[in-house]
């Protein structure tokens, strides 16, 4: 057990990368639209590439998306909307014409005679007005000239100017007494029927609403059969919009009878071997030419989270709507792990996610063209992006490489630029604009990762940060220098394709640990007194070895970087304090060298390996008196030839070629910085 227990500890770290490994493959596959895919690709406008295809059985042709809609238009521009008669309106109408009929009609204004004949003439008015209604005031826009008169539980199909309004009562009125003779008793039935008459018709909605989902719902989304057998398309034969759409209904009706309860395991492995296939070239890639990254649990586990969240939001996507699909900013994924990594890196997992997402995407070729292409410009165009403007303008030409290359498909299938959609074109505006979300989101990954981007170096290179700051009042010297080899540093870097703003944070940083101690090292001391003449040569170097363990302590409590750290560690390597050495070799015999080495490790990146040069270089060239050309090309080339017989370059990835250009930059900084000047006459 406790043989298993020691096995299970030290191989840890692997046993988690396999868990990740199963777990992302599980996601993956999860995330995954359930269903079958069509064993043929095929495109509008381009030739069948396979062998003649018969239809495998009996299959609908479905209607295309434009089709339906404008069925569903058709029958709403047709519908004939509902209107309910209020029966109870009209008694209560007729109720009160009997009450105020005598208040109107006296007795003393009007004869015997004439009484009956005004009544039966309000009756007939009443009648004519309530026929089919009085229609009350909506703001429903009446599409046909007809409609259904819900009356007595029955619906009647009236004309739709049949319907009196409130103001058509007083045309009604006075062409029914013009015809009786009775214009001149007018105003008595205005007074009578003015605030008699209500309104009894009003708008069914809900009827009306249950009659067009009835409509809408017997539409048909198919028309006719393919029967089994029957030639669909021929070898060589251009796609074209009738043979497509038995193409896309043989397709969907293929992927639905695939995803069956027998055939629906069969069809999740295969999802799961290729997903398997793909993040397994991820790992390899990792262990074979980025060992760093792979041996860094953290970093392996970035990587596999931004995959994940593009995955996970573009099937998302394709379950809400495909036609969304470019909406997604695959491209935050290079760019952000060019930010951390490095560019090869990012187009490398860009590549396989997009292999991925080419199972759930519709027209799979399309899709992986543009966004392979989009994720090549954007490693090839990204740069710098502490700077703001190179953000927007990089994100300016992705989106111009997706909206050519949407036009460019766009004329293969059509032969023309007719018909373009411009909603897809706005999709990949939206796309960019999202895209610029990625400086809020590189900061996220920063604190929740601790990983280090261009934007931290640039604020960690400032020298009015405090901790610079403290640097420059406890120690001086050690600032000037610091800011010396910063310089060397960056130039070098440059010179090589290294980081240069990462060396030269590296560099104003790698000697923090001498604010402890600053008066024992020489570049703080500015009397004659050195306070090593009172120390032993062992325990001067104690404290001078003890300056890079400082560091790390005091870079761990101001929350600085691990990258950043990696310079303090490394900056001397496993180094012999070689002055202090040779004075206690003078003084004893025998001498334990250990305690005279710098504990290291020694330089593991190119940018390491330049701050060591430049170093070493900018302290000893305080010791060149009257510096010439001759003598700092001399000087440069011990210096580094001391360090590479010392073996201390060994495992920073650096080849001759470059460390020999790192001289040349040394050499020509260091002879413009102790250029000779003419004399003065006094």
């Amino acid at each position: 057990m406790r043989k298993f227990l020691d096995k299970l500890y030290k191989n840890q770290s692997l046993i988690y990368k396999y868990f990740l490994y199963f777990l992302s493959i599980f996601c993956i596959v999860f995330f995954f639209p359930k269903g079958g895919k069509f064993k043929y690709e095929f495109q509008k406008g381009k030739p069948w590439q396979y062998e003649n295809l018969y239809a495998p059985f009996d299959f609908s042709i479905q209607k295309s998306i434009e089709e339906i809609e404008q069925e569903k238009t058709r029958i709403k521009n047709a519908q004939i909307d509902y209107y309910r008669y209020d029966q109870a309106i009209v008694d209560v109408v007729y109720e009160e014409f009997e009450n105020q009929f005598q208040s109107v009609f006296s007795k003393e204004r009007f004869t015997e005679d004439q009484l009956p004949t005004l009544k039966e003439t309000g009756k007939e008015i009443l009648g004519k007005l309530y026929e089919n209604g009085i229609e009350k005031k909506t703001s429903k826009d009446r599409p046909g000239r007809y409609i259904y008169l819900v009356k007595n539980n029955e619906a009647e199909q009236i004309y739709v100017n049949d319907l009196y309004r409130l103001q058509g009562v007083e045309e009604a009125t006075r062409s029914i007494l013009d015809n009786k003779g009775l214009s001149d008793f007018y105003s008595f039935f205005q007074d009578l029927l003015f605030d008699l008459i209500k309104p009894n018709v009003s708008y069914d909605e809900n009827l009306s609403r249950r009659a067009l989902d009835e409509e809408l719902s017997s539409i048909s989304y198919t028309r006719g059969t393919v029967d089994e057998g029957k030639l669909i398309i021929a070898k060589g034969e251009v796609v074209e919009s009738d043979n497509l759409q038995l193409l896309n209904s043989l397709k969907e009706e293929y992927e639905s009878e695939l995803w069956t309860d027998s055939n629906q395991y069969f069809i999740l492995f295969g999802y799961t071997i290729l997903v398997a296939l793909v993040l397994m070239m991820l790992f390899l890639f990792l262990k074979k030419y980025r060992k760093h990254i792979f041996e860094n649990n953290t970093k392996v586990t970035f990587i596999f989270f931004n995959i994940l969240l593009m995955v996970f939001i573009t099937t998302l996507m394709v379950k809400y709507n495909e036609a969304y699909v470019f909406v997604v900013p695959l491209c935050i994924l290079p760019l952000i792990l060019k930010t951390f990594f490095d560019a090869r890196l990012g187009l490398f997992a860009h590549v396989l996610t997009v292999l991925i997402l080419g199972f759930v995407v519709p027209n799979s070729f399309e899709y992986i063209f543009l966004q392979t292409i989009a994720g090549i410009v954007t490693i090839l165009t990204v740069s710098e992006l502490y700077k703001r403007a190179n953000l927007f303008i990089s994100v300016s030409q992705i989106t111009l490489i997706y909206i050519i290359g949407y036009l460019a498909f766009h004329i293969i299938h059509e032969g023309n630029l007719d018909n373009i959609a411009w909603f897809t074109l706005g999709l990949f505006l939206l796309n960019g604009m999202i895209t610029l979300f990625v400086q809020p989101l590189i900061y996220i990954y920063e604190k929740i990762f601790g990983l280090v981007s261009d934007v931290s170096l640039l604020e960690l290179s400032d020298t009015n940060s405090r901790l610079l700051k403290e640097l420059s009042n406890k120690a001086p010297g050690t600032f000037h220098h610091s800011l010396q080899v910063a310089n060397l540093s960056e130039a070098a870097a440059n010179e090589i394709g290294a980081s240069a703003m990462l060396v030269r944070v590296g560099a104003l940083y790698h000697d923090i640990g001498k604010m402890n101690n600053p008066t024992y090292f020489t570049e703080n001391q500015v009397t004659n007194v050195n306070p090593h003449h009172d120390l032993s040569p062992k325990d001067s170097a104690k404290i001078i070895i003890d300056h890079v363990i400082h560091g790390i302590e005091i870079a761990r409590k101001n929350n600085l970087p691990d990258r950043i750290i990696d310079f303090i560690r490394s900056h001397h390597g496993t180094t012999l304090v070689y002055y202090f050495f040779k004075k206690q070799q003078e003084l004893s015999g025998e001498i334990n060298k250990d305690d005279f080495k710098y504990p290291g490790p020694t330089p593991f990146s190119k940018e390491t390996a330049i701050l060591m040069m430049a170093d070493s270089v900018e302290a000893a060239s305080k010791s060149l008196k009257d510096p010439t050309f001759p003598i700092i090309n001399e000087f440069v080339d011990k210096i580094i030839a001391g360090q590479m017989q010392a073996d201390q370059f060994l495992n920073a990835n650096i080849t001759f070629k470059e460390i020999e250009m790192i001289k040349k930059v040394f050499k020509q900084k260091l002879t413009n910085i102790y250029h000779l000047r003419v004399e003065y006459p006094e």
